[in-house]
Order: C-alpha cells, then sequence, then structure tokens
C-alpha cells in the first residue's frame, strides 16, 4: 500500500482504494501549507496521471475530507473534459461529485458521529475550501494534536495582539462576518483574518 494511506481513518481505506481503482492518480504527501490543504493537478504537459497532494501534518478524518475534495476534481475532471473546455473548478458539477463522494462515508457511520454530522450538513453544499466551513472545522480540530500556546482568533479578547504563522503581528479589530478587520503591528496596515485561525496571542 502507498505510505499515504496510513492517513486516513482506519476501516476507510478500502473505500478510498475503491474511488481510486482505474484511474490514473497518483497522491502524493505535502509539508504543511499556508494557504490550502491539497492540490489537484490534471494531467497534460507531460503529465499521464492526475496529481493529487494532501498536507502531511493533518489527522485522519480532516486527511480524508481533503483528499475526498481532491479526488472529486478528479472525477469532475473526467466527466466534462470532452463536454466543455473550462468549467468553475468548485462549481455545481464539482459540488455534486463531492457530495455523492462523501455519502457513502457519512451513511457507513465509519467516522465520530461528531464528524459524520458535520459532513451530512457540508455535502449538501460543499464549499470550494472546508475551513470556510465552520460547523466542520470545529467537528475536525477536536482530532488535532495538542498546539500549547495558541488560540483562535475569534476566542481573543477584543484589542488583543497575536503573532500568526509567518511571524507576522497583528492587533485584533472588530468582526466582519467570517473574518476580522486586523491591524499589523507596527505600521497599521489592515488585513482581515479568518476567527478560527490559530494564533499565539502577544498581549
Amino acid at each position: 500500500m502507498d505510505g499515504w494511506i496510513e492517513k486516513v481513518p482506519q476501516g476507510t481505506q478500502s473505500r478510498v482504494h475503491e474511488l481510486l481503482a482505474g484511474r490514473r492518480v497518483i497522491v502524493m504527501l505535502a509539508r504543511p501549507r499556508r494557504t490550502k490543504l491539497g492540490d489537484h493537478r490534471p494531467p497534460g504537459r507531460g503529465r499521464t496521471h492526475h496529481r493529487i497532494t494532501v498536507n502531511d501534518n493533518l489527522n485522519p478524518y480532516a486527511f480524508l475530507t481533503t483528499l475526498l475534495h481532491e479526488i472529486a476534481h478528479v472525477t469532475t475532471w473526467e466527466k466534462l473534459r470532452h463536454r466543455v473546455r473550462r468549467y468553475p473548478p468548485h462549481g455545481r458539477e464539482w459540488k455534486r461529485e463531492f457530495g455523492t463522494i462523501l455519502e457513502p462515508f457519512v451513511e457507513a457511520s465509519l467516522l465520530p458521529d461528531d464528524v459524520t454530522a458535520a459532513l451530512a450538513r457540508f455535502m449538501h453544499n460543499p464549499a470550494a475550501a472546508s475551513c470556510s466551513d465552520r460547523g466542520l472545522v470545529l467537528a475536525l480540530a477536536k482530532y488535532d494534536g495538542p498546539e500549547p500556546g495558541r488560540q483562535r482568533v475569534e476566542d481573543l479578547p477584543p484589542g488583543s495582539v497575536f503573532r500568526v504563522e509567518t511571524g507576522q503581528v497583528f492587533r485584533l479589530g472588530p468582526r466582519l462576518r467570517s473574518r476580522y478587520q486586523c491591524f499589523e503591528q507596527p505600521g497599521g496596515g489592515e488585513y482581515r483574518v479568518h476567527g478560527l485561525s490559530r494564533v499565539e496571542r502577544v498581549s
């Protein structure tokens, strides 16, 4: 078996292999990336296989969700490549494929109840990024390893100063829907930081 298959939850490996059976897909582990959890590259420009990468620091349930997201890109490409030249990467067709792929995992009760419930809600209208769905993010995050000294932006008191992974320091401003208006320290440059981001509080 490929090494990456050990990253998905026990009991789901055979179903994942069934999804990939007969498809020219290479799955690879990637170092943690700040801007994305996974990625899909279709065949072309000398490539004969689809290539999927998934960040290797994800917990098993987040890894599975991200992998299925990318597999949905594969199946969408296969169905549309001879019909349309261009299509939205997270449009109606992809949403339908992702929901169809998620359904057996949800119905089989192979995952913890809270993750299953969150995925059941999510699959009816999947978002381009699972991290934009609050319920799913919180359900998956319960199975992350400990991160001493880090907390979510939405849990910080107003006016807090915090540091993000890049080393930048911000002062917390007002909430703007799912993100917060934040001001870089020093300098005062304005940024938007997602409320579910984990950061290090400075003061």
